[in-house]
This record gives C-alpha cells, sequence and structure tokens, in this order.
C-alpha cells in the first residue's frame, strides 16, 4: 500500500507493461548471472545497483544502462564539466523510456548539476534499445564480452569497449 501523500496526478503505475509472464526460470532468461558487478566495475567506489555483467547479453540494462551512464559520466569530465561525476538511470522492465537520469558531480561541476544532466540528456539515448545500437553491443557477438573476462569492463582502450569512447559535450553559450 502507498500511503496518499506519495501520489498525485501525475503517479504512474507500471503494472506488468511488457505483457503476460508466463516463461520464467532458464528458458526466460538464459545465462548465468556470474561475477558480482562490483568486481566489474569501480570496486568499492562507485554505486551499483547489484546484479552482474556475467551471462547477460548486451540488451539487458545491467550492461548496456551500466556501459551508456559509463560514457556519459567520462564524456562530461573528460569535456571539462566536472573533476567527477557520477550518473545513474534506473529502468522498468518493459518501459523504453529510464524512469530516471540523476547526475552529481559532487560540487566539482563548472555549470549546475541541472545543466549537465539537460545536457546528457541532448546528447545520450538511454533506451536499450538504442544503447546497443549506439555502442554497437551486438558487434562481435559473445566473443567480444570475453576480453572483459580479465581486467573488467572499464579503462580499456580497445575499440571494443565503445562506451570508453568520449563524446565532446559543450554547454549552451
Amino acid at each position: 500500500v502507498i500511503p496518499a501523500k506519495y501520489l498525485d496526478d501525475k503517479t504512474i503505475f507500471h503494472l506488468n507493461p511488457s505483457g503476460r509472464f508466463v516463461i520464467g526460470g532458464p528458458h526466460g532468461d538464459a545465462g548465468l548471472t556470474g561475477r558480482k558487478i562490483i568486481i566489474d566495475t569501480y570496486g568499492g567506489w562507485g554505486a551499483h545497483g547489484g546484479g552482474a555483467f556475467s551471462g547477460k547479453d548486451p540488451t539487458k540494462v545491467d550492461r548496456s544502462g551500466a556501459y551508456i551512464v559509463r560514457q556519459a559520466a567520462k564524456s562530461v569530465v573528460a569535456s571539462g564539466l566536472a573533476r567527477r561525476c557520477i550518473v545513474q538511470v534506473s529502468y522498468a522492465i518493459g518501459v523504453p523510456e529510464p524512469l530516471s537520469v540523476f547526475v552529481d558531480t559532487y560540487k566539482t561541476g563548472k555549470i549546475s548539476d541541472k545543466d549537465i544532466l539537460e545536457l546528457i540528456n541532448k546528447n545520450f539515448d538511454f533506451r536499450p534499445g538504442m544503447i546497443s545500437i549506439n555502442l554497437d553491443l551486438k558487434r562481435g557477438g559473445k566473443f567480444r564480452y570475453q576480453k572483459t573476462a580479465a581486467y573488467g569492463h572499464f579503462g580499456r582502450d580497445d575499440p571494443d569497449f565503445t562506451w570508453e569512447i568520449i563524446k565532446p559535450l559543450k554547454p549552451n553559450a
């Protein structure tokens, strides 16, 4: 039960937005979820939602969402808009648009976090299907991701790690 103080005319309820859920278990989501995500990302430094990349194809936002927010945060820092940046995104199954995108520059931003968020939303498409297309995540099939088994998913200059490519960001003058 949701307390009335949290409900208003803008409240949206997502009840099975992807339709009937009739196939569960291994048949519905083949593969194994393996090594903890903290190992493959930032150690104990960055926030994460749990789960794992291992055993997940690029259509799963556990993987693709982490890749696109990595690219967005790196682009903010590389463009000189902040010294530190975290970008968070949240999704609901069956809803193509993210429920939220959040930015925190830990008070190191040259412009406000709100302006950086606006810039990020103009330059990055956080819809799962578009992440896969824009980062070319299906190229090379499963063999592409074997490289992530050693040394993790981030901080690499291998051309297969397309999420490491920086997009120049320029605030409106």
